[in-house]
């Protein structure tokens, strides 16, 4: 059975008079395991379609199956369509369940230190993790991807002591830490160097192996869509391949 399954996905953005097509009808799936990247051009749709994958963004129309579950099916969706405190809630904790979010903003809290940022999504909330695991197993398991990020010696430090790729290897650690299935990336190297931009990557992929974890990305990046073992390509809005 797919992970996750796209069926005639559109996103209608109103700009005025104009309704513009950020995405048009994506149809698609990802099966657990998978290293996907989503790959397009600037503007082609591919962080929206991200975003509504991520429960971020609703869409205009179009079913979004996540276990086999349809996630919009009791919703009548429309260009108007808002959240309802009820669903924004159901969306709420399906995201703490099943889903870990990259940014290539790092989006890491100053004032709490590397280990206290990888362990934040667990005090918000139920998660797999939570639900499986006692105190000392989850203190273990933030040991654990701390130093499985390579981060061990950093743990006390806050993110303004940390270079960038340490604060990504951070980012990485706190999406893993509820033990989501599926973990995406909206563009995580756009802001490492070329040197650092690699380093996560491979980190990214050995995780995808060892623990598997369906990874997603949003991305323009060459280096990204060569190691995917699932492309998805996206222009004007458009599913080209699947």
């Amino acid at each position: 059975m797919n992970l996750i399954e796209l069926k005639d996905i559109s996103k209608n953005y109103k700009m005025d008079k104009v309704i513009v097509k950020a995405v048009d009808k994506a149809s698609f799936s990802i099966k657990k395991g998978e290293f996907a990247a989503i790959s397009g051009s600037s503007g082609s749709g591919k962080s929206t379609l991200l975003n509504i994958i991520g429960l971020i963004d609703l869409p205009t129309s179009g079913s979004l199956l996540l276990n086999g579950n349809d996630i919009y099916a009791q919703t009548k969706l429309s260009a108007d369509t808002k959240l309802s405190a009820v669903l924004d809630k159901k969306l709420t904790v399906l995201r703490r369940k099943n889903l870990g979010f990259i940014f290539q903003t790092f989006n890491l809290i100053p004032v709490l230190n590397v280990r206290e940022n990888v362990e934040l999504p667990l005090t918000l909330g139920s998660s797999f993790a939570t639900e499986t695991m006692g105190k000392k197993e989850l203190d273990e398991w933030i040991d654990f991807l701390i130093e499985t990020v390579g981060l061990s010696a950093w743990k006390n430090h806050k993110p303004s002591e940390l270079s960038g790729g340490q604060r990504q290897r951070v980012a990485i650690a706190r999406a893993l830490a509820t033990k989501a299935p599926v973990i995406l990336a909206d563009e995580p190297t756009a802001n490492l160097d070329s040197k650092n931009g690699d380093q996560i990557l491979e980190l990214m992929k050995t995780l995808n192996k060892e623990l598997e974890t369906t990874f997603i990305f949003s991305t323009h990046d060459a280096k990204i869509v060569n190691m995917a073992d699932h492309v998805i390509k996206i222009s004007d809005g458009k599913i080209i391949s699947a």
